[in-house]
């Protein structure tokens, strides 16, 4: 039997949440309360008899974590750290306010927060994450995710599933807030309860199925959480808008803040007496255990060494690069999308098994698990074919909004690849992560670029993104050769150059044998390596274009719209400039590299024909 005074003192704290977060959103005029509402008493509980953490310390590792994967839900995020004492009440009154850190969904800018979350599905992935860090970490820490039933629709919520489970991390909650409402119509399931519960299970979970109103319910799924053996989901039939007549249960309230009339109404049935408040502040978050905590150190990596000449892939060198900086940096981890012998990351899986996660054919949760690995301290490096990436693309783009510094890499970009066809060709890659916010877009073209810029990549305290390519291309430059992120390389020059090509990766070298060819015919061209393609040097690619006569060809490996081409043309835009851009202009075939590589017209006879063509 629940201690009725415990009892008692929760319902009050949760109506407290409540009422937080009705006036809230009515002062703000927008936000979501019913969906607040159906959680409160979930929310409550488990700040205050579960949850342990040590509220002035944000950042202490022993923490337990919260994930809000129904990040709608802010106004109840931001309710119960009021109520914890991280911050006075009065500062919930700032909520969406452009200058307030209580923002519409939340982010890592409210500083008890861990990532960014609000695009529904995600939640969980991140959260994943975060327990696989405490985990190999031994830190006895919980991860809790509220989630909403309608997410519940998302593929990505069963990538997540698997990958628990696959893992056994039993340090991860899932708490499912199963309020029947949907935004536009009822959930796909509504309150079928045990279809949640046959799903999880089939997962491997261990499920727990409740009245998320029921506070004796709610205590003893809570008090599993110290046994279960596996990954733990509470599933928990609550109804929206709970405790305000005029709209629990109803449709039409998703998203949409009470009128100041019917927010006093709904505060005043809500509304405890002063003896109960006075009562429930005897309920405080429980610090955690305390333990001593090292800091890992990192050193400088030694970086792996290659002979002018010598044929290496790009992504192999990649695979040399992350060992080097694994023996260096004991934060570094690697994850793969069961790709591992094709991007090389199975060099790092062989003398760091420890720090490697294997995500299987699941991107999205691998991008996921690495923002919340990130969370625990983590430098992640996430790799995938590069045309795999894009289907996470919703997981990168909420990765930069929470500024999780992750770290991609997509292999096997452009019709490069050869036989293997379109469907496994990247070529939107470029354009897509140029598109994240303060981004870092990298493309080398030999194995010495790219250890290089693997080793900048590390430190760079955003997204940053590596391109690579499957066939094995000639060493080019010295070891002793630096990289900076934003700069280019001019690799061939003189006084009497007529044009200057951009290449980048693989048409680096074939705009270098476009060099050759021309030279034998008394032309001379300028050649760029813009291995950094975001940010640019765009003060060299102004020089270098009006030394030449005023015109750039840029050739890449990638279809024409965000890539290269565009990305020099705004470079050099207002300076007298023209650009021509040599890109795959098609949906390609299967074929050779050398065959697709002149049939979409960025080799290096194109390139010869082109600078021909520009200069008559």
């Amino acid at each position: 039997m629940v201690n009725p005074q415990l009892i008692e003192a929760l319902q009050t704290k949760a109506n407290l949440l409540r009422i937080h977060s009705i006036r809230s959103t009515t002062r703000a005029g927008s936000g979501h309360p019913t969906t607040c509402m159906s959680a409160a008493d979930l929310v409550a509980a488990l700040f205050f008899t579960r949850l342990r953490y040590d509220v002035p310390n944000p950042r202490n590792p022993f923490n337990d974590r919260v994930v809000f994967s129904k990040g709608h839900a802010a106004p109840l995020l931001y309710a119960v750290w009021a109520e914890a004492g991280a911050f006075p009440v009065e500062h919930l009154d700032t909520l969406r306010e452009f200058t307030s850190d209580l923002e519409g969904h939340p982010t890592p800018r409210f500083r008890w927060y861990g990532a960014a979350t609000g695009s529904l599905g995600q939640g969980l992935s991140i959260a994943a994450g975060m327990a696989l860090g405490l985990k190999r970490d031994g830190i006895p820490a919980r991860v809790y995710c509220l989630m909403g039933d309608g997410e519940a629709a998302e593929g990505a919520v069963w990538e997540a599933c698997a990958f628990a489970s696959h893992y056994q991390l039993n340090n991860l909650i899932a708490i499912v807030d199963v309020n029947r409402l949907g935004q536009s119509q009822p959930t796909m399931l509504q309150h079928d309860m045990e279809a949640y519960a046959q799903r999880f299970r089939a997962f491997g979970w261990e499920v727990a199925t409740i009245d998320g109103h029921d506070f004796e319910q709610i205590l003893n799924a809570y008090e599993r959480i110290e046994t279960v053996q596996r990954p733990y989901a509470i599933l928990a039939r609550t109804l929206k808008g709970k405790g305000a007549s005029a709209v629990e249960n109803k449709e039409g309230w998703h998203g949409k803040p009470l009128p100041p009339d019917m927010a006093e109404q709904a505060i005043a049935e809500l509304m405890p007496t002063p003896e109960q408040i006075e009562r429930a502040r005897a309920l405080r978050v429980q610090p955690p255990v305390s333990a001593e905590w090292k800091e890992p150190a990192a050193g400088t990596p030694t970086l792996p060494t290659y002979t002018l000449g010598q044929q290496v892939a790009t992504r192999e060198a990649y695979g040399d690069a992350l060992v080097a900086l694994g023996k260096a940096n004991p934060t570094v981890y690697a994850l793969d999308g069961d790709v591992k012998n094709s991007t090389f990351s199975e060099k790092f899986l062989a003398v760091f098994p420890e720090r490697f996660v294997e995500c299987f054919i699941a991107e999205q949760n691998m991008v996921g698990v690495a923002v919340g690995l990130t969370d625990c301290g983590k430098i992640p490096f996430a790799s995938s074919f590069a045309c795999f990436l894009t289907r996470a693309f919703d997981f990168i783009r909420m990765a930069a909004i929470g500024r999780a510094p992750i770290k991609l890499c997509g292999s096997h970009a452009g019709v490069s690849i050869g036989e293997d066809g379109p469907s496994q060709m990247g070529l939107e890659d470029i354009a897509m992560m140029r598109a994240i916010p303060d981004s870092v877009v990298l493309y080398p073209a030999d194995a010495v670029a790219t250890v290089k810029l693997v080793e900048r990549m590390a430190i760079y305290p955003g997204i940053a993104y590596l391109r690579t390519t499957r066939p094995k291309t000639p060493v080019i430059y010295d070891n002793r050769e630096e990289f900076p992120i934003g700069g280019c390389k001019v690799l061939r020059q003189s006084g009497q150059d007529v044009a200057t090509v951009v290449g980048a990766g693989i048409t680096l070298h074939e705009a270098l044998k476009a060099y050759e060819i021309l030279r034998e015919q008394g032309i001379a061209i300028r050649v760029i390596d813009l291995y950094s393609v975001k940010p640019l040097d765009r003060e060299t690619l102004i020089q270098c274009g009006q030394e030449t006569g005023g015109c750039i060809i840029t050739v890449e490996d990638h279809y024409p719209e965000g890539g290269i081409g565009e990305a020099v043309a705004a470079a050099v835009q207002g300076h007298g400039i023209r650009v021509i851009s040599l890109a795959v202009r098609e949906v390609p075939r299967s074929g050779k590299p050398e065959t697709l590589l002149a049939a979409y017209r960025i080799n290096a006879n194109a390139i010869v024909e082109t600078v021909l063509e520009a200069i008559r």
